[in-house]
């Protein structure tokens, strides 16, 4: 099966990451098309994975973009519609990775009588998106798309609630490598003594810096923990947030905290990192719709709390692989911190039954599987007549 990857994105976020995994199979009969260029062209190249940046001039629509600002793009889309329309051709699957390659592929798909594939790694809603972004996804997907792939149930549900088909869609959870995560005791060490980390207590959170992220829960949940507690917060700004990173700055300088918190910034050595951590962050303040940190923690062997809310809360059961605690909440975040601070023997066996079961829930091989088989069948034409999940056949 020839396919045709199409993502919006020139950096490496959750939803290129994942791509990354799913296209490797395929690779000597795919390409990877991106609506912009950037680390994550470079990252695909690397995994010797067929890439063409297909246009150099951003789409300006956005996830909070009115009905006005939607329109005026359209003309700006015309030139891409056409070159993935010519790519579609030579290929037996279109696959669109984020939403704005929903878009571009829905009309690709209709013009070049290729089956649509729509990989959902959102939670759909007015949380997230307008009402015209929202409306115009849902009925794309319900008109073009073959099948929906919902990276979690809060994802489905949510797609359901918004009015897409439930008959189109299949919950695939994202797939992990688990070999990566397995750090020598050699590398944490030195990633410690390189970041004055020895003998404190170290909470790593890993994400872009935003509001809805909540770096700022973990900030002040530090303030409310003891003086050995640190913290690192790997990630940066990248849409427009930068007003957020000067906040979370005079935030720990407001509290006193500039020699217990670190912002390290984008970084390629997660695993390194996550490994040399004695807990994992996950502050959250809206619905996560997967939650790739909390899985990358779990397969690492450390710790994680997350955020009670949308794909977390099917990762995560309370007090077996991990803590929950509610979002937006410093207090409830500061007080599992403190018990994984006294309580290292029970938060230790804690995290290995989290590493043994993540390592075979989220077995890249076996979601490769799946998601080999779903586009086997829209690739001979067969839709789904109910919701496939395929953590039920594991059951």
């Amino acid at each position: 099966m020839k396919i045709l990857f199409l993502d919006q994105s020139g950096k490496p976020g959750g939803a290129e990451l994942c791509l990354i995994d799913i296209a490797k199979p395929y690779r000597d009969r795919a390409l990877v098309g991106l609506f912009a260029d950037g680390d994550f062209k470079t990252l695909l190249q690397q995994h010797q994975i067929p890439v063409e940046v297909l246009t150099t001039k951003p789409i300006q629509v956005q996830k909070q973009s009115n009905l006005l600002q939607a329109l005026a793009s359209i003309k700006q889309l015309v030139p891409l519609i056409i070159k993935v329309v010519k790519l579609a051709k030579k290929y037996d699957v279109i696959y669109a990775n984020t939403q704005k390659a929903l878009v571009i592929g829905a009309i690709a798909s209709f013009l070049s009588r290729r089956p649509l594939v729509y990989h959902l790694h959102d939670i759909l809603s007015l949380e997230h998106f307008s009402s015209i972004n929202l409306r115009v996804a849902v009925t794309l997907a319900n008109t073009f798309a073959s099948l929906v792939i919902a990276n979690s149930q809060a994802s489905q549900t949510a797609f359901v609630q918004a009015g897409g088909k439930p008959e189109i869609t299949a919950i695939v959870y994202n797939g992990f490598d688990s070999q990566k995560y397995q750090i020598s005791d050699v590398e944490i060490q030195k990633i410690r003594q390189d970041l004055d980390l020895e003998g404190k207590f170290v909470v790593g959170h890993f994400s872009r810096l935003a509001p809805w992220k909540g770096q700022h829960i973990l900030i002040e949940a530090l303030s409310q923990s003891p003086p050995q507690v640190t913290a690192l917060l790997v990630g940066d700004a990248l849409f427009g947030e930068q007003d957020y990173v000067e906040e979370l700055h005079q935030q720990v300088a407001k509290l006193g905290l500039e020699n217990r918190i670190q912002f390290l910034g984008f970084r390629a050595d997660i695993p390194q990192l996550m490994s040399a951590c004695n807990l994992v962050a996950h502050t959250s303040t809206a619905p996560e719709p997967f939650g790739r940190v909390i899985v990358e923690a779990m397969l690492c062997g450390t710790p994680v709390v997350a955020t009670k809310a949308g794909g977390a809360i099917e990762l995560v059961e309370h007090g077996v692989n991990g803590f929950l605690t509610t979002p937006g909440d410093s207090q409830k975040l500061a007080k599992v911190i403190n018990t994984c601070v006294q309580e290292i023997e029970i938060t230790t066996a804690i995290a290995d039954y989290a590493r043994n079961i993540a390592s075979q829930r989220f077995d890249i091989a076996t979601i490769n599987q799946q998601i080999s088989q779903l586009l086997s069948l829209v690739k001979i034409g067969l839709s789904n007549t109910k919701v496939v999940n395929f953590e039920d056949d594991q059951d």
